[in-house]
């Protein structure tokens, strides 16, 4: 599949908004996220902030627990989720982080693996997110890595830091938007390098 496919240095780091940014940045691609656990509907909030071509096939559990309990509880197991490559252009959402596990022998990682798209990377800027980021820089060596997008407040010395022991590029830095509305968003996105896609 072409695209970008977004994940995480862990849950609730900024992957959805920056999901809306990059369907903004890229308005021919269509947003996929193929499991989600939990109350929230980050494919509704992509709609709502982008007003895109949304896939709405995946994984849809309730608990707010990773993808392989929340699937447990279900009573189900979750397969590894396949689209075929159709020539369209897809911003593919994560569920947590990287080794979340999906099911009893498979990761996030192997979803990633298996559609075989560059990842970018959502990180924290605050205290911590040197290991969290490196960390999952290091899960990710045998894909493609497009980059990294740091999240909050500007942190000079964590970018560098993250850029200099991850070798990877900071390829932005998105502040936490309030109120979130698709025009700011909108906004930010055109800050967003156009060549991600190839």
């Amino acid at each position: 599949m072409r695209g970008l496919f977004v994940t995480g240095t862990d849950t609730c780091v900024g992957k959805t908004v920056l999901s809306a940014a990059l369907m903004l940045r890229y308005p021919e691609a269509r947003y996929w996220k193929p499991i989600q656990t939990g109350p929230e509907d980050d494919t509704a909030e992509v709609r709502r902030l982008a007003g895109c071509r949304v896939v709405d096939e995946g994984v849809r559990l309730p608990d707010p627990v990773s993808p392989h309990l929340a699937a447990r509880l279900a009573g189900l197991t979750i397969e590894l989720p396949r689209r075929d490559s159709d020539g369209a252009v897809y911003i593919v959402e994560g569920a947590g982080g990287v080794l979340v596990p999906i099911n009893d022998s498979q990761t996030m990682a192997d979803l990633m693996i298996l559609l075989a798209m560059p990842a970018i990377v959502a990180a924290r800027t605050t205290l911590g997110t040197i290991n969290h980021t490196l960390l999952t820089i290091e899960a990710l060596r045998a894909l493609k890595i497009a980059g990294v997008v740091m999240i909050g407040e500007a942190n000079p010395d964590n970018r560098d830091a993250i850029e200099r022991y991850g070798r990877v590029t900071v390829i932005a830095e998105m502040h936490r938007f309030d109120p979130l509305t698709p025009e700011s968003l909108r906004k930010w996105a055109q800050t967003l390098p156009g060549d991600l896609i190839a």
